[in-house]
């Protein structure tokens, strides 16, 4: 075939190639960054985690921020369920006020948080510090426990479920979680 031959399209063959070859290159580059970003996200999220965990032990406080906060309990800190009543009822909160959920599919594993990798990166469980007993705040009547998880750190449970937040609630006060998948419910009191 000669150089520069029509492909019927308006363009030579040379060209084509050319023109594929910086395809190849941009697509070869866009799936390296995604999956750089992947690997960042990743790394993040398993970081971020235990952020909700670390805060947990702490009592809610009227500080302005509202999300658990990343910082380090200090040997004082109490874990406190507290009760709060909003548009889906009442219903449990921990650190900061923030609300609590239960996942329906431990309730068919007693003494088990089924929800682990990308599940606990969205539902971050309550944890507490090994050994640190969790209390219950006023309006809160039914029993709390812990549990202690595959990976090693301990749970809050109420009423011999394991509990979470949900990374999609900012504030104090937010229950987006409630009912998402069928799956997912504030915790009653």
């Amino acid at each position: 075939m000669t150089a520069g031959r029509s492909t019927g399209i308006g363009r030579s063959k040379e060209d084509l190639t050319i023109m594929d070859r910086s395809i190849i290159r941009v697509r070869t580059t866009l799936v390296g960054l995604a999956a750089m970003a992947a690997i960042v996200v990743g790394a993040c999220s398993s970081a971020a985690t235990p952020a909700p965990a670390a805060s947990s032990a702490v009592a809610p406080s009227a500080a302005t921020s509202t999300a658990p906060s990343a910082a380090a309990p200090s040997s004082a800190a109490t874990a406190v369920l507290s009760a709060a009543t909003g548009s889906v009822g009442p219903y449990l909160t921990g650190a900061n006020g923030m609300t609590l959920y239960t996942y329906k599919p431990d309730a068919s594993n007693p003494g088990k948080s089924v929800c682990t990798g990308g599940c606990a990166a969205t539902w971050p469980p309550f944890v507490v510090p090994a050994g640190q007993s969790p209390t219950a705040g006023a309006g809160v009547t039914g029993s709390i426990a812990t549990i202690v998880r595959d990976d090693s750190s301990t749970q809050v449970t109420y009423k011999g479920l394991p509990v979470y937040y949900f990374t999609g609630d900012s504030a104090a006060g937010d229950t987006k979680g409630q009912g998402i998948g069928g799956i997912w419910f504030v915790v009653a009191p």
